[in-house]
């Protein structure tokens, strides 16, 4: 296994462990909710206990799109099973779409039928639900960030979506209890809000993914980094092309050095090698790094400053 592949099978584990752990908590919240929403005539309690349910299915999406995105590359994969990540991040992103329009039209639902006042003891459970789903953001988010997992990102956006549905469910429902009689759909048109709010940040969450399927260039600094280090090279001359793009957690380069025209085939294919060994040693994000050699003059016909 290279070190590039035991670096992204310890980052997908940091990052299954968190999810499972995301699992096992929204399961709780969301048997949680529902029972007290629908015993509490809550139907804002009821639609947060809806996302969270939401959220263990994107969870064990998160935590098997994981799982694949580390097998190693195989005959059908040569270049690995990296995309499932961005696959799993975009599922979860949709699956946010899906619990925000389910959420609005239950919302409006609920506005046009009569029904009670919230019970009190709702807004215990929210209270208790909007601390441990803050602390759940936070952990998850960390994680997602330190790993650059858009997958474990998604899985912290949920959180943070539940996280909105629950503040905006408390607001209403104590509305609706200050205010009395006449007030009984406060929190309906609470949990309409928040399934606007949710909409608008599942957009947030798919356009990396959508981008990251779409092999847009990765952040600018690995590719100076990668074209710094070739750089360094003895008997690399210039640098022409340097492309990069992201599989999973590593990164993979196509790169044109330019070396002197009258080298042998050998001695190229040498420098070439050694760009290769260098980049990989000194960048262990990069699992893989394909090597063009061209001639001198290139520096000429395309106008390619010497690096050294």
């Amino acid at each position: 296994m290279t070190r590039a592949n035991q670096i992204s099978e310890w980052i997908a584990k940091r990052g299954m462990r968190s999810t499972l752990l995301g699992i096992l908590v929204n399961l709780g919240l969301s048997v949680t909710k529902i029972s007290a929403g629908a015993v509490g005539h809550s139907f804002a309690l009821v639609a947060d206990g809806l996302e969270s349910g939401a959220d263990v299915l994107s969870g064990l999406v998160v935590f098997f799109g994981l799982k694949i995105a580390i097998k190693p590359p195989d005959r059908d994969h040569p270049y690995g099973h990296g995309k499932a990540e961005p696959i799993a991040a975009l599922c979860v992103g949709l699956s946010l779409v899906a619990a925000a329009l389910t959420i609005m039209v239950e919302s409006i639902h609920e506005i046009l039928t009569p029904h009670r006042l919230p019970a009190p003891y709702t807004l215990v459970v929210l209270a208790g639900v909007l601390i441990v789903k803050g602390l759940l953001f936070r952990h998850v988010g960390s994680i997602g960030d330190s790993i650059g997992s858009l997958a474990v990102k998604s899985d912290a956006a949920h959180h943070r979506s539940d996280a909105i549905t629950s503040a905006f469910a408390f607001v209403g429902i104590s509305i609706a209890l200050l205010e009395g009689p006449g007030w009984e759909s406060a929190d309906d048109w609470a949990a309409l809000a928040a399934g606007v709010v949710i909409l608008y940040n599942a957009w947030h969450q798919l356009r990396p993914a959508i981008f990251e399927l779409a092999d847009i260039a990765p952040d600018p600094g690995i590719t100076a980094r990668v074209k710094a280090t070739a750089a360094r090279v003895p008997g690399v001359l210039g640098l022409d092309k340097c492309f990069v793009r992201k599989m999973g957690f590593s990164f993979y380069v196509d790169l044109h050095i330019i070396v002197e025209g009258e080298l042998s085939v050998r001695e190229g294919h040498r420098i070439a090698h050694l760009v290769e060994n260098t980049v990989l040693e000194k960048l262990p994000q990069i699992s893989e790094v394909l090597v063009h050699v061209e001639p001198q003059e290139e520096l000429a016909s395309k106008h390619i400053a010497r690096v050294k």
